[in-house]
């Protein structure tokens, strides 16, 4: 029976991994306006953009001018495959493995956001020890999604207190790159003890 599953798993974690890459050079060829009509271009779009279409429609995933559904599909697409993998390996379905994807897929996420957040405050910090030109359209982003970040993350720190804004950047710093760290050797711990316990 564990070879069943491993057999049957095993091809479906293949086809997703070529589906994924047909998504992949799909989304490539919209970046190029000459390729958008040609014949090899319209029989990609049809086998996958029904499912692109799906996220589109149904989530508004649009930030001004980008679309993001392409990452979301793409993600939940990764999590099917490494789901799809940890049981061709296996060869058997557990709680363990169900669970521990979706805490890796969790992780990854939560890991992103931290790492995005780090480098913005990062680049704010930059551009106040090197008294950057704050008026400069980069700069102004930077300002811009770095404010409230640091607001709510000194509001958990430092409560209503007034602290320094250098003092507030890096205890941000500090704080952001601890709950990566301690999430990375949290995560570790967990793929060991989580298939023992749940078989």
């Amino acid at each position: 029976m564990e070879g069943t599953i491993s057999f049957i798993f095993g091809i479906l974690t293949s086809l997703l991994g070529v589906y994924s890459t047909l998504i992949v050079i799909r989304i490539i060829f919209t970046w190029f306006s000459g390729f958008r009509y040609s014949k090899p271009v319209a029989i990609l779009s049809r086998i996958t953009d029904p499912y692109l279409n799906w996220w589109r429609q149904r989530f508004n995933l649009r930030a001004g001018i980008l679309d993001l559904s392409p990452i979301v599909a793409m993600a939940v697409l990764s999590i099917a495959i490494t789901l799809c993998g940890a049981i061709a390996r296996r060869g058997r379905i557990s709680l363990g493995i169900v669970l521990l994807v979706c805490l890796y897929a969790l992780w990854s996420a939560v890991r992103f956001l931290l790492g995005f957040c780090l480098l913005i405050i990062a680049l704010r910090l930059i551009a106040y020890f090197t008294h950057a030109n704050i008026y400069s359209p980069f700069w102004q982003v930077v300002d811009t999604v770095s404010r409230p970040i640091l607001y709510r993350i000194n509001r958990i720190i430092f409560g209503k207190r007034i602290v320094r804004y250098t003092t507030g950047i890096i205890a941000s710093i500090a704080a952001l790159a601890a709950l990566m760290v301690g999430g990375h050797f949290a995560m570790q711990a967990l793929f060991v003890l989580l298939p023992g316990f749940l078989g």
